[in-house]
């Protein structure tokens, strides 16, 4: 870290990743000052987090919780409202790094926002490549800004190839605990509740992500983000299940040694990381006992149980916009099922049919990407409630 403290904006400070987020940076106060913090609608808990971390000013998406804010608020600093004031958040001058911690597609365009002002990004927002990672990347190249992403699966990664060459990299190895239902026969699938769906074994993450890890979407997101953060083909990446989620992921290469990197399975280590890149800074944070983790065991994804990997993979090699109607499909079929309109068995089904049926564009721009991402949603939610 360097000795000057940097400024940093949190989009999506309420939620889980955004809070955790702010249990770092109050575990090192000398190191950052913070510009915006923005949330949702989650008024409550941003009240709360300006009162104890004091941002230069805070973004709030919902307008009529922005209204309400400013109404109720003793707050002195700046107060950005709607899409827009959350884009002017990410895109402010003073920023030395923005944590894009958003849900979903909404973190897509204030991310690049930011790339475009030339900030470091720390990614947490994986829809955002999944959904526009050729436009992302290539915009951050072109600028020199650096992506560092925030999942633990992709911190190990590039933690394992620090002083490496990319021509020696053969194979990325992604593991994953296989969710709660890594061992319910397929025959079941249609009757698991929402209830049941959330209730992850390993992982404390809000209901969209627990979802997603219940499917093993999130993977295959994680996948097709592993694709472009590391520039690295799509038949390079591959998956193994791990339930005990000690080695966060592998990089094998072209002589055949293989690196791991292992931790607890507590998001404030990569947090920390990708704040910290290209250093390391020393943390009070539990420590693992090697001697007490016991036997760690790996296996194959079973794609035919779980279909949503096996179209995450098909949506990555068909490319173009195939990627961003999977993002926009899933999301609409999630919210669906956590409204317990949609079976659990429904979720795969409205994004294959998804990705059957929206055109498919070969090299969409940004605002190919966010048509093709509304199309999407519309498409869903209409064979949806025809179903």
């Amino acid at each position: 870290m360097t000795a000057e403290p940097r400024t940093l904006t949190i989009l999506g400070s309420t939620g889980s990743i955004g809070t955790q987020t702010l249990d770092v940076v109050g575990s090192l106060p000398s190191s950052f000052h913070l510009a915006y913090l923005t949330t949702n609608k989650n008024i409550t808990l941003l009240e709360q987090q300006v009162r104890k971390h004091q941002p230069a000013g805070v973004a709030i998406c919902d307008e009529q919780a922005y209204r309400e804010f400013r109404r109720t608020t003793s707050f002195q600093g700046k107060i950005l409202g709607g899409t827009e004031g959350v884009r002017e958040a990410a895109a402010a001058a003073e920023n030395d790094v923005v944590m894009s911690a958003l849900v979903g597609f909404s973190g897509v365009l204030p991310t690049l926002d930011a790339v475009r002002q030339g900030t470091t990004i720390a990614l947490a927002n994986k829809e955002t490549l999944v959904s526009a990672g050729p436009v992302i990347m290539a915009e951050a190249r072109q600028r020199n800004v650096p992506v560092i992403a925030v999942d633990s699966e992709h911190s190990a990664i590039l933690q394992c190839i620090v002083g490496e060459r990319q021509q020696d990299i053969e194979q990325l190895i992604l593991t994953a605990s296989g969710g709660p239902f890594r061992d319910t026969p397929v025959e079941q699938f249609a009757d698991i509740t929402v209830r049941q769906a959330l209730k992850h074994p390993n992982w404390v993450m809000g209901s969209k992500i627990t979802i997603d890890s219940a499917t093993l979407m999130n993977k295959g997101f994680e996948v097709i983000e592993a694709r472009w953060l590391f520039d690295i083909p799509a038949e390079q990446i591959d998956v193994v299940i791990h339930p005990q989620s000690i080695i966060h992921s592998m990089v094998r290469f072209v002589d055949g040694s293989v690196k791991a990197q292992l931790g607890l399975p507590d998001m404030k280590l990569p947090i920390l990381y990708a704040l910290s890149w290209p250093q390391r800074t020393p943390s009070a944070f539990e420590r693992m006992d090697i001697t007490t983790v016991g036997a760690l065991t790996f296996s194959q994804p079973d794609t035919h149980r779980f279909r949503c990997l096996h179209l995450a993979f098909e949506a990555m090699k068909l490319g173009g916009s195939a990627t961003a109607v999977l993002n926009a499909a899933n999301e609409i079929a999630v919210a669906q099922f956590l409204d317990e309109k949609l079976p659990f068995t429904g979720i795969s089904r409205a994004i294959e049919t998804a990705l059957d049926k929206i055109p498919h564009l070969e090299h969409p721009s940004i605002d190919d990407i966010v048509a093709v991402d509304y199309a999407a949603r519309e498409f869903v939610s209409s064979y949806i409630a025809k179903s």
